[in-house]
Parts: structure tokens; sequence; C-alpha cells
């Protein structure tokens, strides 16, 4: 079962540069990267209602709402932060550059994270091979932007 998880966290990331510029394309074409957002997340929702029409799950109950950390509802707000930025930027950086960006950057505080088991996630101390890791994801993006 976990190569199932592996595999489909491999797809969401090859659909990620994909999904840039998708958004940049329709920024482009409209003119105005708020209503290119907008219209992605619109059609993000009529994604997720037919999915879950689908898959017919009942709503949680309601003392589950009043339970869940304030932090926690704030994934839809870094969304849009995350979606605007591939709206505008991604077609001037090219989608290596602004992918290569996005990875690193996510990586990076993904160990900040995780070392201090921050948001809820296990923690993971920051091991030399893991800021390794960290320093070379971004020797690596320079070597993207650069060349």
């Amino acid at each position: 079962m976990s190569w199932i998880i592996y595999l489909l966290s491999a797809l969401a990331g090859i659909a990620n540069p994909g999904q840039s510029a998708a958004n940049a394309e329709l920024n482009k074409q409209l003119g105005n990267a708020l209503i290119s957002t907008a219209f992605v997340y619109g059609t993000g929702l009529g994604g997720v209602l037919i999915l879950a029409a689908l898959v017919h799950r009942s709503l949680p109950a309601a003392d589950k709402f009043t339970t869940v950390p304030w932090w926690a509802w704030t994934g839809g707000l870094l969304s849009i932060g995350a979606t605007l930025a591939g709206t505008a930027f991604a077609q001037r950086l090219g989608s290596g550059v602004f992918t290569g960006i996005t990875v690193t950057s996510a990586i990076v505080m993904s160990i900040v994270l995780d070392n201090f088991g921050w948001m809820g996630l296990k923690q993971h101390p920051a091991s030399m091979p893991r800021i390794l890791g960290g320093v070379l994801m971004i020797v690596g993006l320079w070597l993207t932007a650069k060349f």
C-alpha cells in the first residue's frame, strides 16, 4: 500500500508544473491574476464537489469542527498564495525555475517544520544529512536558474 502513496505523491509533483503553466496561461489570456486565480479555485471547487458526490462520505460531526486548531483552517489561504504566485510568475521565470523555487523553498520549510514538530507534524530532527539535502536543493536551483 505504501508504494501507492509514493506514486500518488509523485503524480502530484508531476502535476505541479502543469498546473502552474495552465494557470499562467489563463492569467496571460485574461490579463488579471486575481480573476484567473478565482476561476482556478472555482473549477477546483466544482471538481471537489463532483468527487464528494461520487465518494458518498458523510459530514464530520459538528463537534469535530470546534476542536480543529486555528492554523489548520489556513490551508486554503496558503494555497491561494501559492496558486497566485504560479499564475503571476511561472511564465516569467519559466517552469524549471519557478517549480525549482517552490520545491526548494518547500523542502527547506519542511525541514524547519519537521525539526520542531510544528503544525501537528511528527518531529524529525534537522540532522546534518537533512540540512545537506536542503543545501543541495538550493545549489540545484541555482544551477537550474543560471544555466
